[in-house]
């Protein structure tokens, strides 16, 4: 059996699921047969940092707080899903990733807002040891992270929307089985191309929309208004 490098401590409701961290913040019972909005966590919830693992480089993007607010308030779980390559290389460690993520939850509370579900993959091809691996299911664009989110949470993902930076973002939103994306110029989004093949990624089964950042995808997103 493999053999993940573990946190000091876990924080309330966290695990590993295969390395992956698979973590329940409210009661499996809200999330059940319910549509999720699905988040990237580093250029869409909080600013760009590259390889943010500082408590004091974490930034919320403008208004970020009152989406998931409004995600609350509508009974739609809000869950995190973030590639973590950065614990794959060896940069950070899952401590310094559970102290970022406690400044923001803690940021979010400050909002009136919460999350109810976080998954992280640190797996990468270039990454070293465990964490090595070509392809990993769970690692965006592929929909591991999201599937977990189903089995675990009870989460109907053919309703699901996910806002994200990148391309690959939406790409696991689609291979998912969600209805829909959208996709923010906050982050990597406002690369080069990354709009483009952001917006490429929509077909018949999968809508895909663009707006300036988190708070402005609001009006979006089916599942908010």
């Amino acid at each position: 059996m493999t053999h993940f490098p573990e946190p000091a401590q876990f924080p309330q409701g966290a695990r590993f699921t295969d390395g992956v961290w698979t973590q329940t913040l409210s009661p499996l019972a809200d999330s059940q047969g319910r549509a999720a909005l699905f988040l990237d966590r580093d250029g869409v919830l909080v600013e760009e940092a590259h390889y943010l693992h500082k408590v004091d480089d974490v930034q919320l993007t403008p208004n970020a707080a009152s989406i998931v607010k409004t995600a609350n308030e509508q009974d739609v779980p809000v869950i995190l899903v973030t590639n973590q390559a950065g614990i794959g290389y060896g940069y950070f460690g899952w401590d310094a990733f559970i102290a970022v993520q406690s400044r923001i939850l803690n940021d979010l509370k400050s909002g009136g807002a919460r999350v109810d579900g976080v998954f992280a993959c640190p797996f990468h091809a270039k990454a070293q040891g465990v964490y090595a691996h070509d392809n990993h299911p769970a690692r965006k664009p592929n929909p591991g992270m999201l599937w977990l989110a189903r089995d675990l949470m009870g989460i109907d993902l053919k309703r699901s929307w996910i806002v994200g930076d990148r391309a690959l973002d939406l790409l696991a939103g689609k291979n998912a089985g969600c209805q829909g994306g959208v996709h923010v110029w906050t982050g990597y989004g406002a690369k080069d191309g990354e709009r483009a093949t952001a917006l490429a990624v929509a077909d018949k089964a999968f809508i895909v929309k663009p707006a300036a950042n988190l708070f402005e995808a609001r009006a979006l997103i089916p599942l908010l208004s």
